[in-house]
C-alpha cells in the first residue's frame, strides 16, 4: 500500500490569496500547500480521499492514471469542489466510480452535484459516481477500510483506517468509540491546523496529544495553514513530521 499526500493545506491553500506573510512568500516548495486530500494505492488500484478544490492540479502533478474509488470525509467545499475534475478520468475510461461516505455526506454531495450522480443528458453529462453509504468496514481491492466517526466542531466528519494507517482530517475531537478503532497504527495522518486554537480543528498541540495517546509508529500532521512553516518540523517530537504536497509513504 502506498499513500500520497495530494494536498496538505487548509481551505484557503498556501499561499493564501492577498497574503505576503513569511510562509506565503516562502521559497521552500514544502510551504506550497494545496487543499487537503490523499490517494491510496492498493494492488494497482487508486482510492481517492476527497475531491479537493485542487484535484486537477494534484492529479496532473502525481500522474494519477485512473481513480477506482472515492471516499468522502465530509461535505465542506474544500473537500468536494474538485468533484467535476473526475470527468477527465471518465472521458478516458468511461467508468462510473463507486464513492463512499456517511449518509449525511453522501446526501449533501448528491444534492449539490446531482449531475455527477445522475448525469444531465441535455447538457452532455454522464454519471460519474455511484454513491454508497458506509457505516462499517468495507474491503476494496484487498484493503480493509474502517470508517472512523469524528467531530469537526459541531458537525460530524469521517476519518478512515486503511489496514494499519489512519487518515483523520478536519476533526476537533475523536469520540471514545472511534478511538478504540485506532490502536496499533503504523501510520497516523491527522489534522493539525495551526499553533493557535480553532473550534473546528485540532491545533498542533491538540494533534500531538492525540499522537501521544494513540502511539502510532509514525505520525504526519496535515491540513496546515500559513501559520506553520515547514521548517518548524525540526521542533516536533521524534516520529512526528509535517505533511507536504507530494509526500509518499510506502506501507
Amino acid at each position: 500500500m502506498k499513500i500520497t499526500i495530494l494536498g496538505s493545506g487548509t481551505s484557503t491553500g498556501v499561499p493564501m490569496v492577498g497574503c505576503s506573510c513569511p510562509v506565503c512568500s516562502s521559497e521552500d516548495p514544502r510551504d506550497k500547500r494545496t487543499r487537503a486530500s490523499i490517494i491510496v494505492e492498493c494492488s494497482g488500484k487508486y482510492i481517492l480521499v476527497d475531491t479537493s478544490t485542487d484535484l486537477r492540479k494534484q492529479a496532473i502533478r502525481e500522474r494519477i492514471p485512473h481513480i477506482d474509488a472515492v471516499l468522502f470525509t465530509h461535505s465542506h467545499a474544500d473537500h468536494i469542489h474538485g468533484i467535476d475534475d473526475l470527468r477527465g478520468f471518465h472521458f478516458i475510461h468511461h467508468r462510473v466510480i463507486p464513492c463512499y461516505g456517511s449518509e449525511d455526506s453522501i446526501e449533501t454531495i448528491a444534492r449539490n452535484f446531482s449531475y455527477i450522480f445522475k448525469g444531465m443528458e441535455t447538457a452532455g453529462y454522464s454519471p460519474l459516481l455511484e454513491p454508497h453509504v458506509v457505516n462499517d468496514r468495507i474491503e476494496l481491492f484487498g484493503c480493509a477500510i474502517d470508517p472512523i466517526p469524528l467531530l469537526h466542531g459541531t458537525m460530524p466528519a469521517t476519518g478512515y483506517r486503511f489496514n494499519d494507517m489512519a487518515y483523520l482530517t478536519d476533526c476537533s475531537a475523536i469520540p471514545d468509540h472511534s478511538r478504540a478503532k485506532l490502536g496499533g497504527l503504523k501510520l497516523l495522518i491527522i489534522d493539525a491546523l495551526r499553533y493557535t486554537p480553532h473550534p473546528n480543528h485540532f491545533n498542533i498541540e491538540g494533534a500531538l496529544q492525540v499522537v501521544e495517546k494513540l502511539r502510532p509508529e509514525r505520525a504526519v500532521l496535515t491540513h496546515l495553514t500559513h501559520e506553520v512553516p515547514y521548517r518548524d518540523g525540526e521542533k516536533l517530537p521524534a516520529g512526528v513530521e509535517f505533511a507536504y504536497d507530494g509526500m509518499t509513504i510506502d506501507m
